[in-house]
């Protein structure tokens, strides 16, 4: 399936294919403040429908994730980075994916904090 998101106002769109299985709710100081709800994919599989620098972004710890947020009403519909075997990956903002159920998908939560 072929999922639409974006930011608030728009100005960062993007699609992205796959089956949502489940959502991650990761409690770092980052994700915590966001309240994100983060779906993983290939990046491969992530396609933004706005210019790549449309959406602003933003790194800390490790500066391994970049959070790709929208500067003008500050959104934050996906970030960029890679898994454990170095793959690009995407984490998508299931908040923020146009008609999407929230309550119909199970989420695991992930204790971020403490890695």
């Amino acid at each position: 399936m072929i999922y639409q998101g974006s930011c608030h106002c728009g100005r960062v769109a993007y699609e992205v294919e796959g089956d949502i299985q489940g959502a991650l709710a990761c409690n770092c100081s980052m994700c915590l403040r966001k309240g994100s709800l983060l779906w993983f994919v290939p990046r491969a599989q992530f396609r933004l429908r706005t210019p790549e620098d449309a959406a602003a972004t933003y790194t800390f710890n490790k500066h391994v994730i970049k959070h790709r947020f929208c500067p003008d009403c500050g959104i934050h519909p996906y970030a960029e980075g890679t898994d454990s075997k170095g793959n690009a990956t995407a984490a998508i903002n299931l908040r923020c994916i146009d008609g999407l159920d929230l309550a119909a998908i199970p989420v695991r939560e992930f204790n971020g904090r403490d890695s």
